[in-house]
């Protein structure tokens, strides 16, 4: 008899039975060959940038290809051995998308021959995956986290206020300045309250779904169990509003309203979200004048041109992109630097999508697209709550930023302060990425882990029940199929 004949004989469900995953998931052999695709294309492209400018190989490309090359090297000796069903695509993803931002970088400091940032990119990105390491080797297992739910919230309104006290620069204090050293404590903020959201209403999801008042078809979680997450989450965003960092504020209120609908499997937390960042939006654009001229520009990209003051950066960034169309001027062969002193950090995708074309954004946005991709899919195989929406919330935060940063610099909605992941210069942005897939790494080695047949996910909030029920369905129509079989094939 089969295990799932002898689960419907007991009366159960055969869908609860969770079999082992195979010997063969680690699947480590595939992540060591995607990761040398990986450096072998970033070398390519620094290769391509030295043959258009100076028609020779640039003299540092071996010295790249061995640095880049060792650091993925390491990152995968280290992920091998301590998270070793982890998914075998979120390391190859970064390592290309990381290596694609230094090529650009590079390309752009041609540019700028007294302002050179890919060395300065190259040591903050070491220092990512040595971060990236470390939470791989340190953390023993992603639930510890859900200790310290309070003081991650704690750490994050800490950093978030530091800037207050500092100049502000580009009409935004979001920037810790000491000794020529800077820093963005927004970019470690932004973990450490996806940490606290996920902790908190995976400890309060089913309060929050299942208590309060009903108002219309939308139920209203009561305030005692809402209002400490609420309360977190209005003052971040207020000390962001305070140092006109809009771009996170609407990163912070973007993971709040996700992982508030992930927690209750209710759809109308996102009307409700989406009316409040339209209400909120408007009001900041209206009374803000730094975040007005924005809205401003995006209104009028061109009027600059008509003044004769000349292009702005919007109209310049868009120039580029219609300059690239479908395949690209070529690596090297761009001019997306008249953008200005911008080009390396907010505009960066404008020379991606001048150089590299309609084809190569596409092949950028779905390498975005996987890594988030695999995040969810971690979340969904998450055997515990918590798991399940610090994975969400994590891979939230990179789809959140491409989409905004993306609209932006596109002219679909008005330009925000944020870096591209991986892609844009910023030192404190490449190493709060290195630690996102850290903790993605170690969350789904914890979801792919075979688990003894038998044995029920400790999960099952509602919205795990809500995605799960048809795979169920499926699954126990094909193992009533299969136990018919059974029989014939063992004759």
């Amino acid at each position: 008899m089969t295990a799932r004949a002898r689960a419907g004989a007991a009366g159960r469900d055969p869908a609860d039975l969770s079999p082992a995953l195979p010997p063969g998931a680690k699947q480590r052999g595939v992540e060591l060959a995607l990761l040398v695709g990986a450096v072998l294309i970033s070398v390519c492209g620094y290769v391509v940038v030295g043959l258009a400018r100076w028609h020779a190989v640039p003299g540092g490309a071996v010295r790249y290809g061995a640095g880049l090359g060792g650091l993925a090297l390491l990152a995968h000796l280290v992920v091998r051995f301590r998270a070793p069903y982890a998914d075998p695509l979120l390391l190859p993803t970064a390592v290309l998308l990381n290596g694609l931002g230094l090529v650009l970088i590079f390309r752009l400091d041609l540019e700028t021959p007294g302002d050179r940032a890919a060395p300065a990119q190259l040591m903050w990105s070491t220092v990512g995956v040595a971060l990236c390491i470390a939470v791989v080797v340190l953390l023993r297992d992603h639930r510890v986290l859900q200790r310290y739910a309070y003081v991650c919230a704690a750490l994050a309104l800490l950093l978030m206020v530091a800037p207050i006290l500092f100049p502000a620069v580009n009409g935004a204090k979001i920037w810790i300045r000491l000794a020529g050293f800077s820093l963005q404590p927004g970019e470690f903020a932004k973990v450490l309250i996806t940490v606290f959201f996920a902790a908190y209403l995976a400890a309060n999801g089913g309060a929050l779904a299942h208590t309060g008042r009903t108002v219309g078809r939308l139920r209203l979680p009561a305030g005692r169990v809402l209002g400490p997450v609420v309360a977190v989450w209005l003052v971040s965003v207020a000390v962001l509003v305070l140092e006109r960092d809009l771009g996170t504020s609407l990163l912070f209120f973007g993971i709040f309203v996700v992982l508030l609908y992930v927690a209750t499997g209710r759809t109308g937390w996102i009307a409700v979200g989406l009316l409040l960042a339209a209400v909120g939006a408007a009001a900041v654009g209206t009374l803000e004048p730094h975040v007005h001229s924005r809205v401003e520009d995006w209104q009028h990209p061109f009027a600059g041109i008509a003044a004769g003051k000349g292009a702005g950066q919007l109209a310049q960034s868009l120039f580029a992109f219609a300059a690239g169309g479908v395949f690209g001027t070529g690596l090297g062969q761009g001019h997306s630097y008249l953008i200005g002193f911008a080009m390396k950090s907010d505009f960066i995708l404008a020379t991606c999508g001048e150089e590299l074309g309609l084809a190569g954004l596409s092949a950028l946005f779905v390498l975005y697209a996987l890594l988030v991709g695999r995040g969810y899919r971690a979340a969904l195989g998450q055997p515990d709550p918590f798991g399940s929406l610090l994975a969400v919330g994590l891979a939230a935060l990179p789809a959140i930023q491409v989409f905004v940063i993306a609209g932006g610099v596109m002219g679909l909605i008005p330009l925000t302060g944020m870096a591209m992941p991986f892609l844009a210069q910023g030192g404190s942005s490449v190493v709060t990425n290195w630690i996102i897939v850290a903790l993605l790494l170690k969350v789904s080695d914890r979801a792919r882990a075979p688990r003894p047949a038998g044995r029920q996910p400790a999960g099952g909030g509602s919205w795990v029940e809500g995605f799960m029920t048809p795979v169920r369905a499926l699954d126990a129509a094909g193992g009533a199929a299969g136990g018919a079989a059974a029989p014939e094939a063992g004759r």
